[in-house]
């Protein structure tokens, strides 16, 4: 296994892909002379040249309806929107075409689609670049939602989402770009509906996905020698994995849940609502979400360091379980 950048390692899964499938194409916003805004496709158009990676005009709007259109004649379109932010502009070719066209025409097409977008703050880059807007397309019957928190699942899950027939959305996060970590070589895929547990314990459950998954890792560990805290990575939010959330709760009894996004109406929701139909009897306390307060995101490096969901809120919320 080589150590890559999670860059790298998005970098790679794409490549891997067009190695293994000539109807995979890359088509964005400066993805072949530029390679990206965060360098994510660098390389490829050098390699594969410009029939399978296209830049495109600045238009969301054009760039997953080439998508949808290019999916639905039986080609794999990677597409890169670089930040997620601007997905309210082809909000539409989402919502009424990628996510319903299979079942509208009785499954005469497949979907093979798969848009990339960065979300996520700490790079201070105010409130329409910094949003963590996942929740969203989990409501939207028909994609599929997922979120690495690092290079291997980088890899493996984007690979994972090109092969798949269905719309997929994968969420990248842009504060995670230079974080290294080994990578398997080669084709690697990591299936969709598996939670990853990042630490055991027994004491109380943390949940979270992306960036702030290590966040909860670094609050378990300061909360070591008084709280044993586990740990869970969802990995994807669409197909979720409740077993392993549930199992952890009936073994702990407690549970903290933890997203950069806004907490009103953010998936943790979804997740606690779960746990009070299915869980309820392994509960020994209230559910406790942490998640970023009901405003935009701030530009002032001060105020968004205020603003983001950190290891002391999360500490905060697990001890008061315990109060």
């Amino acid at each position: 296994m080589a150590v890559m950048t999670y860059v790298d390692a998005i970098r790679d899964a794409q490549r891997q892909e067009m190695l293994r499938d000539p109807d995979v194409f890359v088509a964005g916003e400066d993805v072949a002379l530029m390679g990206s805004s965060f360098g994510q496709t660098a390389g490829l158009y050098d390699e594969f040249g410009p029939m399978r990676v296209l830049d495109t005009p600045i238009s969301e709007g054009q760039i997953v309806s080439l998508g949808v259109g290019a999916a639905a004649m039986g080609l794999r379109p990677v597409l890169s929107l670089d930040f997620c932010d601007f997905l309210g502009c082809c909000f539409d070719e989402i919502l009424n075409q990628a996510a319903k066209m299979t079942y509208m025409l009785n499954g005469q097409t497949s979907m093979p689609l798969v848009i990339r977008a960065n979300l996520g703050g700490e790079i201070n880059a105010a409130a329409q670049h910094s949003q963590c807007l996942e929740a969203l397309f989990t409501h939207l019957p028909g994609l599929k939602v997922v979120a690495s928190s690092g290079p291997r699942l980088a890899k493996g899950l984007l690979s994972q989402a090109i092969r798949d027939n269905n719309p997929v959305m994968v969420f990248e996060h842009k504060g995670l770009n230079g974080m290294k970590e080994e990578v398997p070589d080669g084709e690697y895929a990591v299936p969709f509906g598996k939670a990853e547990i990042m630490r055991g314990g027994g004491d109380v459950t943390l949940v979270s996905w992306s960036k702030m998954a290590h966040k909860c890792v670094n609050a378990a560990n300061e909360l070591a020698g008084s709280v044993d805290a586990e740990v869970i990575d969802l990995v994807s939010l669409y197909p979720l994995d409740m077993d392993t959330i549930l199992g952890s709760v009936e073994k702990t009894g407690r549970i903290v849940i933890a997203h950069e996004a806004v907490e009103t109406g953010g998936f943790g929701a979804e997740i606690a609502a779960r746990l009070a139909d299915e869980g309820f009897d392994y509960l020994d306390a209230p559910v406790k979400r942490v998640g970023a307060p009901f405003t935009p995101v701030p530009f002032a490096a001060a105020l968004e360091r205020n603003y983001q969901p950190n290891e002391a809120r999360i500490v905060e919320a697990v001890r008061s379980l315990f109060a």
